[in-house]
Parts: C-alpha cells; structure tokens; sequence
C-alpha cells in the first residue's frame, strides 16, 4: 500500500536528464510506450528543449510517482506522457499533474492546451472527461520522418 501522497501542489518540478530512467520506466509501467516512439529520446528532446517539460512528482524517497511532458508550439500546448505510479493512483495526482501543465502553460502565454488519447482508452478518456476537458472535432495526420 502507499504512504500518504505528497503534498503535490508544491512537489511538482522539471525533472532532468538525470530522471530520465525513472520516468521511462515509470511510462513503460503505465503502458504508455510504443515499439515506433523511442521514450528515451521523447524526455531528451523535452528536458532540452527551450518550449517544453517533463514535469515530475516525487514521493518522500525520491521516487518518481508521477510525470508529465508538457510542451507547446506557441499557440497550441500538448501534454503526453502523463503517467500516475500505479499504487498512488487514486489520490487525485492526475489532475495535480494537469493543473500543473495548465499552469506551465499560462505562464508562457499559451492559450491552449490538448493532448491525444487512442480513441479505445475509455478509462483515460473518462478521466479528461471528469476534469472538464472535452472532445474536440478535428482528425490527427501524421507521418513518420525517421
């Protein structure tokens, strides 16, 4: 069982490259990976990059129990990644996480936020759902460049 969650509203902060196999390991957990996207690269890229994040949450020892990569493109933000340790989901840390991107966000002038959900991950889509976000009408493209 876990301890009692931290207090997140001032535990959340940009993680480094030094967390970069914590929170890998923490994605691969949460089922978060692909065999196409190679997650190490993904952090890499996120920690140094000039517009974007990975925003962690850490328990009392140091261990990694939450993330969320956070990034825009200067109008449109993005979140991926978002990832809850499995035996701390259930206090609320999700939407720690959101708000925290939410606030990340604001304070670099984005005015949007979004982020992609596979369409048959119902449990994921109904937690967006309780935070108020809502489906919008658009259809993503894409193309590998690798």
């Amino acid at each position: 069982m876990a301890p009692e969650p931290p207090d997140a509203a001032g535990a959340i902060v940009e993680l480094t490259a030094a967390d970069a196999d914590q929170a890998v390991a923490l994605w691969q957990q949460a089922g978060l990976t692909r065999p196409w996207n190679d997650p190490t690269s993904d952090f890499a890229r996120a920690v140094a990059g000039p517009s974007s994040a990975v925003l962690g949450l850490k328990d009392s020892a140091g261990a990694l129990i939450g993330t969320a990569l956070v990034g825009h493109d200067g109008h449109r933000g993005w979140v991926y990644y978002l990832a809850v340790a499995e035996a701390w989901r259930g206090h609320g840390l999700g939407q720690t996480l959101m708000a925290a991107c939410e606030r990340w966000l604001s304070a670099r002038g984005i005015p949007k936020i979004q982020f992609m959900v596979r369409s048959d991950n119902a449990g994921v889509i109904a937690f967006y759902d309780h935070l108020g976000y809502v489906h919008q009408d658009v259809v993503v493209l894409g193309r590998r460049l690798d």
